[in-house]
């Protein structure tokens, strides 16, 4: 078994650290409202996270996803609404929640001469049932800077010790800001095993990513906000299916095509010829119904391709149209 494996094993184990009662829904977030001066970061955000799920929060910078998750975590106290993680309130009951909740914030800095042994130490002391120092740092694949100084980091290696600093203390809960910024592709692929691993062990995790392939790769569910409000919630399939656009269908015909009868099957939108190639657009099961046509054209398809649309479509489309609305200052209820 790897040291990631190892460290995978003991986060989350119930029998090594004291555990909230367990509830089907641990963290309930309800009509969320946070206010700087003029500007409303956070506005009527309302959703709940699952225990033992890996639940994404995504959309546009400033959009307000770090803000919300710094008031579940209790960094921030709001201005309206309520959150209420394992029954505990982050605005009183601070210090109880802090020995099952780990953080790992979007931008954080430590004193530039403190060794990474030294930080390490100092947080694991801050719980009764820490994890092994040494074990964390070398799956994350910093133990060779054990006794560097945090001012002679790396950023991505500035990025590994926050993630080590956020598992220290063994949380049932994990709240993750931007977990694999600065990493490198390995490195962010070696991270999300780890975070998988760790899921499965029983930790609920709440991740803030930018990256679409991350939260469609590790989120069961994610919330998109985007000026303050949830304009969108559901698994990665779901929304990408749902808003994500159209399914397109590209192949090489071995002959020529009757493009009426393509046109004509259900959910065809559009066909084109680009070249050899023939392009078609439209939803639905669009692969089958084109190569059964196809077939009884007497017409062979080679070099076939289909590309649906995923999250990435789906953000896109669903940001444009709600920037869209907030121009003509439309409510986004």
């Amino acid at each position: 078994m790897t040291n990631i494996e190892n460290l995978a094993g003991k986060v989350g184990n119930p029998d090594t650290a004291d555990r909230p009662t367990s509830r089907k829904s641990v963290v309930t977030v309800n009509n969320l409202r946070k206010v700087y001066g003029a500007t409303v970061a956070v506005e009527d955000v309302s959703f709940s996270v699952a225990e033992g799920e890996i639940f994404g929060i995504i959309g546009p910078n400033g959009a307000g996803k770090t803000t919300t998750v710094e008031c579940i975590s209790g960094l921030r106290l709001p201005d309206a609404g309520s959150t209420i993680v394992y029954g505990l309130n982050p605005r009183t009951d601070r210090e109880e929640l802090r020995k099952f909740v780990g953080v790992q914030l979007q931008e954080s800095s430590l004193p530039p001469r403190i060794r990474v042994w030294e930080a390490l130490n100092l947080f694991a002391s801050f719980y009764s049932n820490p994890l092994d120092p040494r074990e964390l740092l070398e799956s994350l694949g910093i133990a060779n800077k054990r006794n560097g100084a945090f001012k002679q980091l790396s950023g991505g290696q500035k990025q590994r010790l926050s993630i080590a600093l956020a598992l220290i203390g063994n949380p049932k809960i994990a709240i993750l800001d931007e977990l694999t910024t600065g990493l490198d592709p390995e490195a962010r692929r070696e991270t999300w095993g780890l975070i998988e691993r760790i899921r499965d062990r029983g930790v609920t995790v709440i991740l803030v990513t930018h990256y679409m392939d991350e939260a469609e790769r590790l989120c069961d569910r994610v919330a998109l906000i985007n000026h303050g409000r949830l304009i969108a919630l559901g698994t990665p399939a779901a929304m990408a299916a749902r808003e994500g656009g159209e399914v397109h269908m590209q192949f090489v015909p071995s002959g020529p095509v009757d493009d009426k009868v393509l046109a004509a099957l259900p959910g065809v939108t559009s066909v084109e010829h680009r070249g050899t190639r023939v392009v078609i657009a439209g939803s639905g099961d669009l692969t089958t119904l084109v190569l059964y046509a196809l077939l009884k054209m007497g017409v062979q398809a080679s070099d076939v391709q289909v590309k649906s649309g995923n999250l990435e479509d789906a953000f896109v489309r669903l940001t444009k149209t709600d920037d869209s609305t907030e121009k003509r200052g439309v409510s986004q209820q």
